[in-house]
């Protein structure tokens, strides 16, 4: 009955001056609602990307050359020229690596295509057929190009819907010719509307054989990457370690400090990219909490000064019996107040400008992204706000509790 009585006699404190409760209220749930919106926008990214990484095979795993980048700033670390065709025919053979269910050498780049009078540019992948097993991939016209073009080397190409968009509007594509670099390739497939998949975009990718990519477009005798697959799933890890040890004695490294190669499993990109959105999102949440600590001293001001104004009633409390602990407990009940209601509004808020977002970027962005509202981000927020309203209302209600009753009833 005594709490009930107290949160009665907070409300009522609170409710005589509406206008600067209000204002007292507003930045707390500004930043409640952007601690919300931190936190369900980035899952929603995290979610996104890891749905993308996954669009690959569980058994796929990624050769790439150089030495694994530990940040941004080590991405050119990833362009060297150390996978070539001995690894291809190291990694082949079972006595290395007798898990091994297929592989395929990959180049990557971007050059501009032509027909006739348009100009477009392409990503140009290098690739085999099993490229369409990997990614899931099927042509709506045509066919994807064969074993026996990879070995010819023949200037054929398979395009994405956005290069035939482009390029062939609404006119027949399939056996046309796109010129690059001085080539011209004969169109044997196109790709239906796909999107994004894993870390590719096939709706603007072409697709050449990559014997054809090493000579006539890039110039290179090494690849951009190697793709292999696992024969199962249970045999993933040993197939990276029958990888790495393969790939050490053909290159001759003795210490795995020194590879001028990396290998990454679906599982490691997944993790990988966990690591980073969790810590991005950590440091948002941290910059947002920026705004709750200036609310919550915002709460401790007013506080001060309801004290001060309320002198005489609290003089009157104390001399009709309240005791300190009452005092206390009114005051800090009109903290507590403030700062969960704030954050109940902010986690509404958030709630709703994070749906919001996410609409926007499905709809007009064209991108898979999906809302996610975290309970975790909701029992944050009321957590938080309630800590704030608790830790800086302690100081304004002990000043109330220990006002002498005498001098606070003569106070004019």
């Amino acid at each position: 009955m005594r709490i009930k009585h107290h949160v009665k006699t907070a409300y009522v404190g609170l409710k005589t001056n509406k206008a600067r409760t209000a204002l007292t209220i507003l930045g707390i749930v500004i930043g409640v609602t952007a601690i919300i919106a931190v936190m369900s926008l980035g899952r929603g990214a995290q979610n996104l990307i890891l749905r993308e990484i996954q669009g690959m095979g569980s058994k796929t795993i990624m050769i790439m050359p150089g030495r694994q980048p530990e940040g941004p700033s080590d991405f050119d670390q990833t362009l060297g020229d150390s996978l070539r065709d001995r690894d291809i025919e190291a990694i082949k053979s079972r006595e290395n690596v007798p898990h091994l269910g297929s592989i395929m050498p990959m180049l990557q780049g971007g050059d501009s295509g032509t027909y006739g009078n348009e100009t477009y540019r392409l990503t140009i992948y290098g690739a085999t057929d099993l490229i369409t097993k990997i990614f899931d991939l099927e042509t709506s016209q045509g066919a994807f190009f064969t074993d026996e073009d990879v070995k010819n080397k023949s200037d054929v190409i398979v395009i994405g819907s956005k290069v035939k968009e482009e390029l062939f509007g609404q006119t027949e594509a399939l056996g046309k010719k796109i010129r690059i670099k001085g080539r011209n390739f004969r169109v044997v497939g196109i790709l239906p509307k796909k999107g994004q998949v894993s870390l590719f975009n096939f709706d603007k990718a072409t697709f050449i054989p990559y014997t054809t990519a090493q000579q006539y477009v890039y110039g290179v005798k090494y690849y951009h990457a190697i793709i292999a697959e696992a024969d199962s799933d249970t045999t993933i890890e040993q197939t990276v370690h029958d990888i790495e040890r393969t790939l050490r004695d053909a290159h001759g490294i003795t210490d795995p400090k020194k590879d001028d190669f990396f290998v990454q499993t679906q599982e490691d990109l997944s993790e990988r990219v966990s690591t980073i959105t969790n810590i991005l999102t950590f440091f948002l949440i941290a910059v947002a909490a920026i705004s709750l600590l200036v609310g919550g001293i915002g709460i401790m001001n007013i506080m001060l000064v309801s004290v001060t104004e309320r002198t005489r009633e609290i003089g009157l409390r104390k001399a009709l019996g309240a005791t300190e602990k009452n005092i206390m407990s009114q005051f800090i009940i009109e903290s507590v107040i403030l700062t969960s209601v704030g954050g109940i509004v902010g986690i509404l808020l958030g709630a709703i400008f994070s749906f919001l977002v996410s609409y926007a970027i499905q709809r007009y962005g064209g991108i898979a992204w999906q809302f996610e509202f975290p309970i975790s981000a909701v029992m944050l927020g009321l957590g938080v706000s309630g800590t704030i309203g608790l830790a800086f209302g302690l100081y304004p209600a002990r000043k109330a509790a220990i006002k002498n009753p005498i001098d606070a009833l003569r106070y004019e």
